[in-house]
């Protein structure tokens, strides 16, 4: 096969993340976002030995999995990935993908320690539709020279934006803010941030809304007033007052202006003003309040998160008589989430973060839950662990989608603690690190994983890890 030829095939099994493999008559050709039954239509890109890989130009014949309701940009999109199937047909999927990415694992575990892990299968999320309570929309055009549009990337897009006010996994409340805001700004004739030449004033748009207590903090990241050379303050005073206006099922509670004139194309904050209410949201989850800000970690379905909770707690309770009396670390703590549920059983929790505003976060959450037994500290695992003098019994590791930094690996597992449990947003993330853990005397006890994020190629994955 060679570069730009067009072929033809049966996809016959799909890996995480979503990397179909597709047998034609030509070879094996493996290609991005098609599911398991479907006959496509490929580009060919680079070839191998063993195989080619490519890029999808068509489902020409759909599979007989597919049988769930779409939105109308399913397929150009580049959100949802297994949309189209039913939700048995993906948890199916999903559990079998993680499967396979740690059979090598498993099979190295029993070999050197002797022990067969439990896999606990999948946990579903409680809830499949419009279940995300944070989402990054983008400012551009649908295709150059098109007026303004507001939504998401269009698949291996960088500039062209899709308007996805019918998207299927957020509530009527994003639509409708959605819509004000495209409407508000096209009326306006306000220009959004233009990637080659770094002008203009729009950038994006990060709305957060509270599962259960249905507040909303919505946050529209422009560039400065003195980047445009222009005063905003009556442009974006109209748009708040239209945007409480609007009559939602929730209730908005903040509006937040974040500036940022970084070149990249990342949600960061030069300067955060507060244009209505206050900065934050409050959320409960497990009988626990958590206070959440524009940059603060916390898991984007709190349904499923309730799930994914509940089963770390049992695997910390099945880490050989579980917390009780015992000291914990919390690595990668977020806003204190899992280390408040831990300190319902523990001596001591100590929750290590890097992001300042979730730290504060955790910290208001504590004296709001009237926990007296953790303590949060901000900074760098790699180097507050060097400071941290009261060692671990338990460590519980929730590090960002590319996993443990490789110099903090060794100083995790040097504490020499009996259980360590790891839940990962990345299972290739989790399967890299867990090499290291194998060959430094920990196997896999038991593991599962969890539909975080349903009709996307994510997938969660707790693991539990003992030191023999």
């Amino acid at each position: 096969m060679k570069r730009g030829q067009i072929v033809e095939g049966w996809v016959e099994e799909c890996d995480y993340p979503c990397r179909a493999r597709v047998r034609c008559d030509e070879g094996v050709v493996v290609v991005k976002n098609a599911l398991p039954g479907q006959k496509v239509s490929i580009r060919i890109g680079r070839s191998h030995a063993d195989r080619a890989e490519g890029t999808l130009l068509e489902v020409i014949e759909k599979s007989d999995i597919e049988t769930g309701k779409i939105c109308a940009h399913f397929g150009e999109c580049g959100g949802c990935a297994y949309l189209s199937m039913s939700g048995d047909a993906e948890a199916e999927l999903k559990c079998e993908q993680v499967k396979k990415l740690f059979n090598a694992r498993v099979a190295q575990s029993y070999e050197k320690y002797g022990y067969s892990p439990v896999f606990d299968g999948i946990l579903r999320s409680p809830v499949m539709y419009g279940y995300r309570n944070k989402m990054e929309f983008s400012f551009g055009n649908e295709k150059l020279g098109g007026e303004l549009n507001i939504g998401l990337h269009k698949r291996g897009a960088f500039h062209d934006i899709l308007d996805v006010s019918d998207c299927l996994i957020v509530d009527e409340d994003y639509r409708k803010i959605l819509v004000f805001t495209r409407d508000y700004f096209r009326s306006k004739e306000t220009p959004f941030y233009h990637k080659k030449d770094h002008t203009g004033f729009l950038r994006n748009l990060l709305v957060r809304k509270a599962a259960h207590t249905g507040e909303i903090l919505i946050c529209p990241v422009t560039t400065s007033d003195n980047a445009t050379g222009e005063d905003h303050t009556e442009l974006l005073k109209g748009y708040s007052d239209g945007l409480t206006a609007l009559k939602l099922d929730g209730c908005i509670c903040g509006i937040v202006r974040i500036v940022n004139d970084c070149i990249s194309d990342a949600i960061i904050a030069d300067d955060v003003k507060l244009l209505y209410g206050r900065d934050h949201i409050n959320e409960t989850l497990l009988d626990l309040k958590f206070r959440i800000g524009p940059f603060s970690f916390f898991q984007t379905n709190t349904y499923s998160a309730e799930v994914l909770y509940t089963l770390v707690r049992d695997y910390v309770a099945g880490c050989d008589g579980g917390a009780k009396g015992r000291t914990v670390y919390d690595l990668y703590s977020g806003t204190g989430t899992i280390a408040q549920i831990a300190a319902r059983d523990a001596d001591k929790v100590y929750g290590v973060e890097i992001i300042p505003e979730a730290v504060e976060a955790a910290k208001a959450g504590v004296l709001e839950n009237g926990i007296d037994n953790c303590e949060f500290i901000c900074g760098d695992v790699l180097k507050v662990l060097d400071d941290l003098t009261e060692k671990p019994d338990i460590i519980i590791l929730d590090p960002p989608r590319d996993g443990i930094h490789p110099k903090a690996l060794p100083k995790i597992i040097s504490y020499g603690v009996g259980n360590i449990i790891y839940i990962s947003c990345k299972p290739t993330s989790l399967e890299r690190d867990l090499g290291t853990f194998l060959e430094e005397g920990y196997r896999i006890e038991r593991y599962a994983c969890v539909d975080q994020f349903p009709w996307t190629k994510e997938v969660e994955t707790v693991m539990h890890l003992k030191r023999v």
